[in-house]
């Protein structure tokens, strides 16, 4: 569960100080180390988010802190990154199904494109599934390879959709990777070794 509080007592030469909880409660102990991406150094008076972890001798201590306006920053930047994401992903589509139409791009490309974005929504919802239930979970490399090899746009629905690994920056920074190579795989294939390479593989 996580809490907000406001920090008292900050002794800055030693790293520690509380964190006396909004509404009341048991304060708790706080370490500079128990930041999470701390932009700069707590002082009295800072509004944090945290989580209470109770100790082997009844105290509580703050764990995953983080001060309220950088989570409110990285959820903005998020927002933005997900509406991006979502121009990028619909245009796709589109386009996808635009040059399929028109006889541009063979259909069997929009099969592979549409069962392989399938499999990835699946497989995050499966992920996230196991993440809630504690049980054996999927590799974040094969999440990664379903998203190369064409499933990205089913990836990209199923992060947001499931909220599943779309907060995880690292994560969502090597998924747009394999995106942006996915891409250049793609329109590579309307070059003339591109459909040279399709020709020899599906007889297009």
């Amino acid at each position: 569960m996580r809490y907000q509080g406001k920090i008292t007592n900050w002794h800055d030469d030693k790293g520690y100080g509380f964190v006396e909880p909004n509404g009341g409660g048991d304060r708790a102990f706080v370490h500079i180390k128990s930041f999470v991406k701390r932009s700069r150094r707590p002082t009295d008076g800072d509004v944090i988010i945290y989580e209470k972890v109770q100790e082997k001798d009844g105290r509580y201590k703050a764990a995953k802190v983080s001060f309220t306006r950088d989570v409110k920053s990285r959820k903005k930047v998020n927002r933005h990154s997900r509406k991006l994401g979502s121009v990028i992903t619909i245009s796709f589509c589109v386009f996808l199904a635009l040059v399929t139409a028109l006889g541009k791009s063979p259909f069997q490309i929009s099969c592979i494109y549409f069962a392989i974005s399938l499999i990835a929504f699946l497989a995050y919802a499966l992920d996230k599934s196991a993440a809630q239930n504690n049980k054996w979970r999927t590799k974040e490399s094969t999440l990664h390879l379903f998203g190369l090899i064409g499933g990205w746009p089913g990836a990209f629905y199923a992060q947001n959709k499931l909220r599943h690994k779309s907060n995880k920056a690292e994560f969502i920074n090597a998924f747009w990777g394999t995106v942006v190579i996915n891409l250049g795989v793609f329109f590579w294939l309307f070059t003339e070794s591109g459909r040279q390479f399709l020709n020899s593989v599906i007889g297009v």
